[in-house]
């Protein structure tokens, strides 16, 4: 995707994870000048049937992912340190920096507070996030990003449904590199 560009997937339900209440989850990607990528997300359903954190702020905060939030994971082609992005309805965020599977923490730059916005309806919601990836370590002109897209929905009842561009064998885990099923080609224009 070079600048300027759009795409788009489809995330799909775990198998062992069911949500009546989502009939589907579709994700927007941007790429626009300056190392800006912007994604969105629009869950279809019953959205009253599911556990919608109302719009606070947009503050850090960390274990977005016990309850609904959407989720970037993103990579450099070929290399096995990635950064995982939560976004929740709340407003609320969180980044993380890892070196290898799972082997990661809080990661804190300058100017990579993400912009999240939501809009919602009885049967839509739509959550976008701008994140400057130009900004992270290792994210140069002219490279190759893997993307992995999810989310976790909670239903009423606190159920928990995993969706993601693509799921690995096993319990759901956003985190296996069989998950990075986007792939970006970041163009040298800034």
């Amino acid at each position: 995707m070079s600048a300027r560009a759009q795409s788009s997937a489809v995330l799909h339900c775990h198998p062992d994870t069911p949500c009546t209440s989502v009939t589907s989850i579709r994700s927007l990607l941007r790429w626009g000048r300056g190392g800006v990528l912007t994604i969105t997300y629009v869950l279809n359903g019953i959205v009253e049937y599911l556990r919608i954190p109302p719009y606070r702020s947009n503050l850090r905060v960390d274990a977005l992912w016990e309850h609904t939030c959407f989720e970037a994971f993103i990579g450099v082609k070929n290399d096995a340190e990635y950064y995982e992005f939560n976004f929740s309805p709340s407003g609320e965020w969180a980044a993380y920096g890892f070196r290898d599977y799972r082997d990661g923490k809080p990661i804190d730059v300058d100017g990579l507070e993400p912009k999240v916005t939501v809009q919602r309806d009885a049967e839509t919601l739509e959550l976008s996030a701008v994140i400057h990836v130009d900004r992270l370590p290792g994210f140069g002109p002219d490279v190759y990003l893997w993307l992995g897209l999810s989310a976790v929905i909670e239903d009423l009842h606190g159920s928990l449904s995993y969706w993601a561009l693509r799921h690995p064998s096993g319990k759901p885990d956003f985190h296996h590199s069989d998950a990075f099923a986007l792939e970006v080609a970041v163009a040298g224009e800034k």
